[in-house]
């Protein structure tokens, strides 16, 4: 028999064998196959052909998601996917727009799908409702998991619509997920990328709203006085009052010290008095607002080889606020290696 030819043994849990044919018996001694695997993370997210996948769900650029001039990039998935709604309720930097991918009403009580950056799920620091992301309460302020992340530093949005995600991610997820997969190194691309951004904000102007002023309004207020709806006897019920509030009260204010009223109950008296708030003309988008320069720049790494890759970013966006107590600052870091 040709001695060139060999016997493959093979056996569950031992190592194969290539044995020498030869004449007589042949004698196999079969060592064990042991490993020992590393701890491992289960996240429920694999990376699978797109035909093969049966549930629903969106895949979004972020380059063709980002708006310039906003630093939260969560507000740019307005209009991006069917089904989706979008809702910016607040342009307060760090409240989170109002996202509802599986439907607005829940009998949970919320219905915000979860957020999860490569694999790891982010909880908002603070669980608010729609209606406290207007409050001007300062914990809506980091209410959004999302709002901390540069905008440069993020390749894509995968959104989740159907039931799967509550397969994959659990009862966190019955509102829909939203899966953000940050940019990484590539094998043989080394560069540096820079991006900088202003953007300018006016003060508003009375001219581009249909906005009534003083005299105007207070017009409408006789109008409604001389109906009988501006009594005083309905006003002093009346939590909010307005001027013809503050009119009545002073008539029925008396010091004793002078012996006068705070308002004399007179026809040429009440009349000066509402001639006079008739010139009230407070320009409040003055008082309020300022004229304003955002800027956001952001600096990144990337290079890799065919067994590593490296990507790190750095970012700082300073906006010194479009109204009074608006003003932020945000820095951020990244790093991303990844070694094969």
């Amino acid at each position: 028999m040709s001695s060139s030819r060999t016997l493959q043994i093979t056996y569950v849990g031992m190592k194969s064998q290539d044995v020498p044919i030869k004449s007589g018996t042949i004698k196999v001694m079969m060592k064990s196959d042991s490993e020992v695997l590393q701890e491992v993370v289960v996240t429920g997210m694999q990376k699978m052909d797109k035909r093969l996948f049966t549930g629903a769900t969106k895949q979004l650029n972020a380059d063709n998601v980002k708006l310039d001039g906003l630093p939260d990039i969560s507000r740019g998935l307005e209009g991006r996917a069917a089904g989706v709604s979008v809702q910016n309720v607040s342009g307060t930097f760090g409240t989170a727009p109002k996202i509802r991918v599986r439907g607005a009403t829940s009998i949970y009580g919320s219905s915000k799908p979860l957020w999860v950056v490569d694999g790891v799920i982010l909880e908002d620091a603070i669980d608010v409702g729609p209606d406290d992301l207007s409050s001007g309460d300062a914990e809506t302020l980091i209410s959004s998991a999302i709002a901390g992340l540069n905008s440069d530093d993020i390749e894509s949005f995968q959104i989740l619509k159907d039931g799967s995600a509550t397969s994959i991610y659990g009862a966190r997820a019955m509102a829909g997920v939203i899966v953000v997969t940050t940019k990484k190194g590539r094998a043989g691309v080394s560069k540096i990328s820079y991006t900088g951004e202003f953007t300018t904000r006016a003060i508003p102007s009375y001219k581009e709203f249909n906005i009534m002023n003083s005299q105007e309004q207070m017009g409408i207020y006789k109008e409604m006085e001389q109906k009988g709806w501006l009594n005083s006897a309905d006003l002093f019920r009346t939590r909010d009052t307005g001027v013809y509030g503050r009119m009545y009260r002073l008539i029925d204010e008396y010091n004793n010290s002078n012996g006068q009223r705070g308002l004399l109950n007179t026809t040429e008296a009440r009349n000066a008095y509402l001639r006079e708030a008739e010139m009230r003309n407070t320009d409040w988008f003055d008082v309020l607002f300022t004229n304003a320069v955002s800027q956001n720049h952001s600096v990144s790494i990337t290079a890799g080889t065919e067994k590593s890759s490296f990507y790190a970013s750095l970012s700082a966006m300073l906006d010194p606020g479009w109204y009074k107590q608006s003003k932020v600052k945000r820095y951020t870091a990244n790093v991303n290696t990844t070694y094969n």
